[in-house]
């Protein structure tokens, strides 16, 4: 019960911080006010933002995949609890070392 919270709050946080990210890339381009283009530029790459993002895009999709094998019949929950966390997790740091650390 408590996964299928958190999965459905997540989604919600998702949807709030692609509509800043959209919104934020769309200043950028000009369409809010060109005196406006730095601070967005600054919050849109600010990783306070990002990195709660692909956290939130990981564990949402993650859960996704699980809650569909459940209702495909595998009934193995508690291994599938283990290896979603530490798939998700594995993923989260590749992501984050990716796209976040400068190379």
């Amino acid at each position: 019960m408590f996964i299928w919270i958190v999965h459905r709050i997540s989604g919600l946080i998702l949807i709030a911080l692609m509509v800043i990210k959209i919104i934020t890339g769309y200043g950028i381009l000009g369409h809010i006010g060109y005196e406006n283009i730095e601070p967005l530029r600054k919050f849109h790459r600010n990783p306070f933002v990002e990195v709660p993002l692909f956290l939130l895009f990981i564990y949402h999709a993650i859960y996704g995949i699980r809650t569909a094998l459940i209702d495909l019949g595998l009934r193995r929950e508690k291994l599938l609890f283990w290896v979603s966390n530490i798939l998700g997790f594995v993923l989260f740091i590749f992501v984050v070392y990716l796209f976040l650390i400068p190379h």
